[in-house]
């Protein structure tokens, strides 16, 4: 029964301290976009990868030809 009345305040204590984080990450915006990130993960990058296939490289035309074998 000793132990139960340590443990009350220090567990008061861890509250109070885990209701100023809460209080604080609020404040910084951690929580104002709570959709945005699980919307993104469903878009598809492949977009992107399209466009950067689309441009043709720079290679002169000794590279795009084949070598010649004796």
């Amino acid at each position: 029964m000793e132990v139960i009345y340590s443990m009350i305040p220090g567990m008061m204590f861890f509250g109070l301290i885990f209701v100023a984080i809460l209080i604080w990450a609020v404040k910084k915006g951690q929580y104002e976009d709570m959709e945005g990130n699980a919307s993104r993960i469903l878009l598809d990058d492949d977009e992107d990868a399209l466009l950067r296939d689309d441009v043709p490289s720079k290679k002169s035309k000794k590279d795009s030809e084949p070598p010649v074998h004796p």
